[in-house]
């Protein structure tokens, strides 16, 4: 086979299902998609995909392409890893991955880790998706809940998370202060709009707020944040947000059983780079002066 270009347009439609999802991932427009899958199956004289109006499904010949591609995406993927962050000096990509709820402190601290390192091009990779350390994805990755276990990463505890439940003085002068959890009846509430969070705060007000004071929902841990600043409800803030901010009303005292611990996460054979290392040593340093 002589055009790469088309087998790899053909494993990400494989992949995401749709031939947006695989523009987006691929960086191009849908229409080169669909032109490489047309002379990709003209090629080969055989349909990949079946086409519907939910988008592409792969045949049984797009399955065997399906693990063909991902095992050899699999192999340039750790190749690369391993090849990322080896040396002696502190230079190229970093790529560092956390929950984008995270950015507010680790973009500053990111920024000034780069102004004392010109060499290093940072890469800062936010969302819910989990980034394959052991394919080179990620350099550092700082997550939370449990402990990740995944075989070959070095895990090290970080700092918790800890957050609160605070209301604006304009939700205040509008419906005054709960009394206690009794009196979250009377009183809208800002939550997530997955259910099935895990974040202990979020499983703690879907316990305790009635399911419909929860008016404003959003699987965005910013959109929450705003809402709760613009007054809309009660809501969890990180106490190192709160603390920043001068027009909150604590509703309660913090639980110990809302925060949640991060952990800093790198891939053993990353791990002992001296680019690494270098970051790890400043972010827990800048780290102790989170208001965490």
């Amino acid at each position: 086979m002589d055009n790469w270009d088309e087998i790899r347009t053909a494993y990400q439609v494989a992949r995401m299902g749709t031939v947006s999802g695989a523009a987006d991932i691929l960086g191009v427009h849908h229409a080169t998609v669909i032109r490489h899958i047309d002379a990709l199956e003209a090629r080969l004289g055989v349909k990949l995909f079946q086409r519907h109006a939910r988008g592409y499904t792969a045949t049984e010949a797009g399955d065997d392409l399906l693990r063909v591609a991902t095992a050899t995406d699999d192999q340039f993927s750790q190749l690369v890893g391993r090849i990322k962050g080896r040396g002696a000096d502190v230079s190229g990509d970093l790529v560092v991955t956390s929950l984008v709820s995270l950015s507010p402190l680790l973009a500053p601290a990111l920024g000034e880790f780069q102004i004392a390192n010109p060499d290093v091009v940072i890469r800062y990779l936010t969302g819910d998706r989990l980034f394959r350390l052991e394919y080179g994805e990620a350099h550092v990755a700082i997550r939370a809940g449990s402990a990740p276990d995944q075989p070959d990463n070095v895990v090290q505890p970080f700092v918790p998370l800890r957050m609160g439940l605070y209301a604006t003085s304009a939700y205040v002068a509008r419906h005054g202060v709960p009394t206690g959890v009794a009196d979250f009846a009377n009183h809208y509430f800002v939550g997530h709009d997955d259910e099935t969070s895990r974040a202990p705060f979020n499983k703690w007000l879907r316990a305790h707020a009635p399911a419909e004071n929860i008016i404003f929902r959003s699987t965005d841990a910013r959109a929450m944040e705003q809402a709760v600043m613009a007054g809309v409800g009660i809501g969890f803030l990180p106490l190192w947000q709160a603390a920043q901010c001068q027009d909150v009303t604590e509703i309660c005292p913090p639980e110990e059983s809302w925060s949640a611990p991060l952990w800093l996460v790198t891939h053993v054979d990353l791990h002992r780079t001296t680019k690494v290392q270098s970051f790890l040593t400043y972010l827990k340093e800048q780290a102790k002066g989170w208001a965490c």
